[in-house]
């Protein structure tokens, strides 16, 4: 439809680059009128929906980044090929106090090259080029990206009045005169049954639980190694503090010398580490003048992906790489742990462990679905807070079989078993399948579960 436009309309155009909601495609308009059609495949990397992501954990509408980005002084490599697992690099450039500006700037740049690098396969982008789909139309600062990236003039490039609506209006110019309707006949179709044709079904899964009675029998086993706690207005003596400032979240405990807590904290990031620490440290102030207890900290460690930031900022004693903190306090719940798996924000760990040593682990490289932020991102689409998202997995009658794919392009999964009705519930529970199948067959490419030892601890927001 794009090419009937530029076709008729714009017929100086050699290449046309449209970024949408979910794919990206370069075309390729030959001298002959032949086109050739580039279309991203498997990820859906440098995308809109990438742009909205990025947006998210920036902590800023979406509307104002364009705006942002114009104020940037320096742009930083930003890996697009995931629209989740890009998101390590982001947060280490926030984790470093880099401008908002500069990041902004930085997703749009890294748009660029993931469109041009992954779809022109070594062809030559030839001017002149039209530029359409809602992001190129409504940022001008994706548009410049390309721009820069690609070394154009201004008479190497068009971006036409409506971009965003440019194969709309290339199929109303495709449109014959063989038979008339009238917007009311058009209309009618949609409640005429006969013309309704049989809607396939997506595969449906079984019951996570079959019922109420399952769900606590399970819920109760699960609980059976509980971590030790201690009232924090009785302490008396020292108090080690830990801190894992994540990809997404930040976590704070406070133990005392038997290592039982005496306080923890769990928030969201929203792109600003340390406030996040500054503010999970005042809640433990709070709490102590409260209790009417002074603590004394004999000893205090950071981990995660601000690890070093924490450290410095807060005059820490030491760091600890994160798959030892995990092992750690893994160990201290069941000092027989065989199997350690960890899905944070924006990874998922495995850890083997044989014969109280590490032997073994694997982490997602290639793609982030099935991690926290791939479910948060459902739940938030669907106006569900993420707990309540995860209770109605739980009571979900048939949960829908969504696949393993690219976070991007499964919400076209679930746009489609929404139109079958499925209930949220249903598509909770096919969700929480996913982020199953993606760990034991893409990440850990397991053949048999016994590898997995008998003594597994599950860690991680994910997993919790």
């Amino acid at each position: 439809a794009a090419t009937e436009f530029v076709k008729k309309l714009h017929p100086q155009i050699s290449t046309i680059i449209d970024i949408g909601g979910e794919d990206a495609k370069i075309v390729y308009l030959k001298p002959n009128g032949n086109s050739d059609l580039r279309m991203n495949g498997n990820c859906a990397g440098g995308t809109g929906a990438f742009i909205d992501q990025m947006a998210l954990l920036l902590d800023i509408p979406v509307e104002s980044m364009g705006a942002l980005a114009e104020k940037s002084e320096h742009t930083y490599p930003i890996a697009s090929r995931c629209g989740v697992f890009s998101k390590t690099d982001v947060q280490n450039l926030i984790s470093k106090n880099v401008s908002k500006a500069d990041i902004a700037a930085s997703v749009f740049h890294a748009v660029a090259v993931q469109t041009i690098v992954t779809l022109s396969h070594g062809c030559e982008v030839v001017p002149k080029i039209l530029f359409c789909g809602g992001p190129l139309a409504f940022i001008p600062a994706l548009r410049q990206a390309f721009i820069d990236y690609l070394h154009l003039s201004p008479d190497d490039y068009s971006v036409p009045e409506n971009a965003n609506i440019i194969p709309a209006w290339g199929a109303s110019l495709a449109c014959t005169q063989e038979k008339t309707f009238t917007l009311n006949e058009l209309i009618s179709l949609l409640t005429n049954d006969s013309l309704k044709g049989e809607v396939q079904r997506t595969t449906r899964l079984p019951r996570i639980f079959h019922s109420e009675e399952e769900h606590i029998a399970w819920t109760a086993k699960k609980d059976r190694r509980r971590i030790s706690q201690a009232p924090l207005n009785k302490h008396t003596g020292y108090a080690y503090l830990g801190i894992d400032s994540g990809s997404t979240t930040t976590k704070i405990v406070v133990t005392d010398e038997q290592s039982r807590i005496l306080f923890s904290y769990y928030s969201p990031n929203r792109g600003n580490p340390i406030g996040a620490v500054k503010e999970g440290l005042a809640e433990l102030s709070a709490q102590c003048q409260s209790a009417g207890v002074e603590l004394q900290i004999k000893g205090s460690c950071s981990t995660g992906y601000g690890e070093d930031l924490v450290k410095a900022a807060f005059n820490l004693n030491r760091g600890v790489i994160e798959t030892i903190a995990h092992y750690a306090a893994a160990r201290k719940i069941n000092p027989d742990v065989s199997f350690i798996l960890d899905i944070g924000g924006q990874d998922m760990k495995a850890i083997f462990v044989e014969n109280g040593v590490l032997s073994r682990m694997e982490i997602n490289e290639a793609c982030s679905s099935g991690c926290g932020s791939f479910i948060e991102a459902f739940a938030r689409s669907l106006n569900y807070p993420v707990e309540a998202f995860a209770r109605e997995a739980c009571h979900a009658e048939s949960p829908c079989d969504l696949g393993t794919r690219c976070t991007v392009f499964m919400n076209s999964k679930v746009k489609q078993v929404l139109r079958e009705r499925a209930s949220v519930g249903d598509i909770a529970a096919g969700l929480s399948y996913s982020v199953v199948k993606n760990c034991l067959y893409k990440v850990l490419k397991l053949k048999k579960t016994e590898e997995l030892g008998k003594e597994i601890v599950v860690q991680g927001g994910g997993d919790a």
